[in-house]
């Protein structure tokens, strides 16, 4: 209630008070009585104001609300200062009743008396009907926070919070009841109680166009986040139809336009029956708006530019579902006309029309337009072809010069501008990494002219130094118009690129077993010696330094040292590596007694130690993602009592084998990013060659041992494609579906036809490929996911086992991956994938056969930890494996894998 009231007493009474006051009146003031009443205005001055009913609300805020002060000075009657304080204080919405009285009149002064009534506030709510984690959710969503003010508005506020919460699950008929219920405990405060009923969830039923030439499945398709649900049923409900007819394909139109030959006439006529959709089919108000976009742009695509959606309704189906119709006026349909060119001095007119790949009769599409002239991420656009020669400045307008009947001329207007030039080259974000190690990596120079290929280029080559956050690499060209220069300032995220792997145990009669191992891949060798530097370790040059030491008891140790450096010299890309390994594995099997004995391992082994020197250098043709790299490789194998082929060369169990050997790779790799490629391709073609040998002495091949030094020849090619699929999304846009298609091949020869090929550099074929992978036999580990270890080249022969008895000299892989990235953080990054692989291995090119092979589906997850480097499993399923009376479970199997990933 809003009042005004002059009072008869000198007091009035307080709401709050227990004890009722005392009304019996004493005395009248005549004057205080008819103040209102005089005929001649006054005006009179404020002497006292005070404040009653307020519980929470300090008196001095209430006053400077009211904005009414000692002194101020108010005409009665007349005046308006006691209705606006008033609407003041009820704007507020603290308070359900507002009253303002006249207390006291002497002369000309008065005092003033507000008596408010505090609307009551919030003790606890509660949310009846719903499950208690939703409950959670809800006193977020809601905002309801104890001991706030209760209003009409913060009721309605909660009650369509709910509902939309509800609705964004497909509860679009959710009701919602408030019940207050006094509490108790304390004064003026209430316990709200929220009863929520979410009735049934409310799905999609059928989208109807009507007013279209276009197929609906089409326009469906462009509804990205609105679909219909999937059904099966034999007795279909045939809803009419509100804004347009619907469109029902009958069995008979169906055979008279032989539909059974045509994939989307039979799922039509299947529609009302049977329709299968793997996404939701819950409507989201918010996301409707956005497919109904989506529509007009689809229809702009295919050149009608005057399309618009007439009407559109959403109601209730008898089913109880939703049924979407959409009244389409597609207008006409138009087409590209006479293109001409203006402005342009660099190319010809013959020249930009070729680039603008759009010609005379085409479909208008706008959007096609500006994409062809303006840069963007792919290329191929005029704008990108004119700022890779440096145009940074270069603008274009399409303009329409005549529309006539379905036909739209344009003329495109250019601004080429001057040819930029790279002034000034900065770097910021690399906390640990020197500059020196990203600026070399640069193809963008000081004193060149700007180019746009090259500043991608130079992105790429960052990311693949893999010292920083891929997702986070920044390039910002700032142009100066008044000189004609660019400045380009490169944002970089430090992240961990380092890895260690540790690991203890105890085997029984084995003894401690354990592993230790680390990598520095951004190390600085020349500050080893530095005190400063070792904070906590030397780092920022760009180095790599690998140190692994690992024991299995007397069964088995290894030692590996490796030191890259990817700029020998500082000028040029030049890899130099070397290596240093030690292995030696023992056989603690005693075939005699059927026991374990580490004491056999003292006789019974082989012993590998070996070196390498490589120098890769990049190439400039066929293009500058080629590299060449060249290796000498020594490794000496020690045998004692140990059999290293027992199929082939039975009885050599003892001696020295030597192994020299040259390595020439040719390479090309042009992927985006090494943890996640989205994009390129990696190609390797390389051979390894020892000298002939047995062709320069012809008496190597009486000799005992005739392997003393072994010789071969070892090809080897490997290719990986990067296709990304669909368009990225995402908070950041970078979550897309990425095919990953690849092939190796491998071949082991000899020169001597009078010798056996080589027992060594053979390939192993099958299971996880995690054994092995220091060079302890010599020999190429080619996983097969679902598989285990094999040595015959017969698909469905697959005995259980881990190691195999003889290894090919000829093997053949194929695989497709689908991969699908969870997170990119840089901290964490894990994708998901499903597979498909096939591989094989054979001893002869007589029995090689290149189409039989060993077929096996699954999938998988990845996760790049950056200390751990790669954590993986694959669940595979061996498509050969299965036989009669067999389950999935003997076909299938897990493999892992641990710091990289195996062939």
């Amino acid at each position: 209630m809003l009042a005004l009231v002059t009072s008869l007493v000198s007091l009035s009474a307080r709401s709050q008070e227990t004890t009722p006051p005392d009304t019996t009146i004493t005395s009248i003031d005549v004057d205080l009585l008819n103040i209102f009443n005089q005929k001649t205005p006054r005006t009179y001055r404020v002497a006292n104001i005070s404040v009653i009913g307020n519980r929470f609300f300090d008196e001095n805020l209430l006053l400077s609300i009211v904005n009414i002060n000692v002194g101020d000075e108010i005409k009665i009657p007349g005046g308006d200062n006691f209705s606006k304080a008033i609407t003041k204080l009820w704007k507020e919405n603290y308070f359900s009743n507002v009253e303002i009285y006249i207390t006291k009149l002497e002369g000309k002064n008065i005092d003033i008396q507000i008596a408010v009534t505090e609307r009551p506030r919030l003790s606890k709510f509660y949310f009846k009907g719903v499950r208690k984690g939703e409950t959670e959710d809800l006193a977020g969503k809601t905002g309801l926070v104890p001991n706030r003010v209760i209003t009409e508005n913060m009721k309605i506020s909660a009650i369509e919070a709910i509902k939309k919460f509800y609705a964004e699950k497909g509860f679009l008929d959710a009701s919602v009841k408030i019940v207050e219920r006094k509490d108790t405990s304390f004064n003026n405060m209430l316990t709200l109680d929220f009863m929520i009923d979410k009735g049934p969830k409310v799905k999609i039923n059928n989208i109807n166009f009507g007013g279209n030439t276009i197929e609906s499945a089409k326009l469906k398709k462009q509804m990205k986040d609105t679909k219909e649900r999937s059904r099966f049923t034999l007795n279909p409900s045939f809803d009419s139809a509100k804004i347009v007819q619907a469109d029902r394909y009958t069995f008979e139109e169906y055979l008279k336009d032989y539909g059974f030959l045509t994939y989307s006439k039979t799922k039509k006529v299947l529609d009302p029956y049977i329709r299968l959709k793997l996404s939701g089919a819950k409507f989201d108000e918010k996301k409707y708006i956005e497919d109904k976009e989506n529509i007009l742009t689809y229809y702009n695509s295919l050149g009608y530019r005057d399309a618009v959606i007439e009407k559109d309704t959403v109601y209730h189906a008898k089913n109880g579902g939703l049924n979407i119709d959409i009244k389409m006026n597609e207008g006409r349909q138009y087409y590209f006309g006479d293109i001409s060119w203006r402005g342009n001095t660099k190319f010809s007119d013959s020249v930009l029309s070729l680039m603008l790949g759009i010609r005379k009769g085409d479909i208008y599409n706008r959007e096609l337009l500006d994409k062809k002239l303006h840069p963007g991420a792919d290329g191929g656009d005029v704008g990108s072809y004119y700022q890779d020669d440096g145009y940074l400045f270069f603008r274009s307008e399409a303009v329409e010069t005549a529309v006539y009947n379905d036909t739209i001329d344009f003329e495109i207007r250019l601004v080429e501008g001057p040819q930029a030039t790279i002034k000034n080259v900065r770097i910021s974000g690399n906390d640990r990494t020197k500059e020196h190690v990203i600026r070399r990596e640069l193809r963008t120079i000081p004193g060149e002219k700007f180019s746009r290929t090259d500043l991608i280029r130079s992105q790429r080559e960052i990311a693949q130094l893999n010292y920083f956050n891929q997702e986070k690499i920044g390039i910002d060209p700032v142009p100066n118009p008044d000189d004609g220069t660019v400045d380009i300032n490169y944002r970089v995220e430090e992240k961990s690129s380092d890895q260690l792997e540790l690991s203890a145990g105890w085997g029984g009669s084995i003894g401690l077993t354990g592993t230790l191992g680390i990598s520095f891949n951004n190390f600085s060798i020349k500050n080893i010696f530095t005190k400063k530097a070792w904070d906590p370790l030397p780092m920022g040059d760009g180095q790599k330094l690998s140190l692994r030491v690992q024991s299995n008891g007397k069964a088995f140790r290894s030692y590996n040292f490796s030191f890259t450096e990817p700029w020998l010299g500082g000028k040029k890309r030049n890899a130099l590596t070397v290596s240093v390994y030690n292995t030696k594995y023992g056989q603690t099997y005693d075939p005699l007694t059927g026991a374990y004995d580490p004491d056999i391992a003292n006789t019974r082994y082989i012993s590998t130690t070996g070196a390498t020197v490589s120098l890769s250098k990049q190439l400039k043709w066929p293009d500058d993602f080629f590299s060449l790299s060249m290796g000498i490789n020594y490794t000496r194998y020690k045998l004692s009592n140990y059999a290293i082929d027992p199929t082939n060369l039975p009885g050599f169990e003892n001696g020295i084998v030597n192994n020299i050997n040259f390595r020439v790779a040719l390479q090309r790799s042009s992927v985006d990013q090494p943890l996640f490629p989205r994009s390129g391709s990696t190609f390797m073609l390389s051979l390894q060659v020892t000298p002939p040998y047995s062709l320069i002495d012809k008496n190597i091949t009486n000799k005992a041992n005739p392997y003393n030094f072994i010789e071969y020849h070892k090809w080897r090619f490997n290719g990986e494609w990067y296709v990304p699929l669909g368009k990225p999304h995402g908070e950041e846009k970078n979550k897309q579906f990425v095919l990953k298609a690849s092939a190796k091949y491998g071949f082991l020869g000899r020169f001597n036809p009078d010798l056996q090929i080589s027992p060594f550099e053979r390939f192993q074929v099958g299971d996880a490929g995690l054994s092995n992978q220091f060079a302890l036999l010599g020999y190429d580990i080619i996983a097969h996911r679902g598989y285990p270890v094999y040595d015959v080249s017969d698909p469905k022969v697959n005995p259980d086992k881990q190691t195999a008895n003889q290894y090919f000299t000829i093997f053949n892989k194929y695989t497709l991956e689908m991969r699908y990235p969870l997170s990119l953080n840089p901290s964490s990054t894990i994708y998901a994938l499903g597979f498909f692989e096939a591989a094989n291995g054979w001893y002869s090119m007589k029995d090689y056969n290149p189409f039989k092979l060993r077929r096996s589906v699954g999938l998988g997850m990845r996760f790049f930890l950056p200390m751990f480097g790669l954590l993986g499993f694959d669940y595979g399923i061996g498509l050969d494996r299965f036989t009669p009376g067999g389950g999935l479970k003997d076909a299938a199997r897990f493999t892992f894998m641990l710091g990289f990933e195996p062939e």
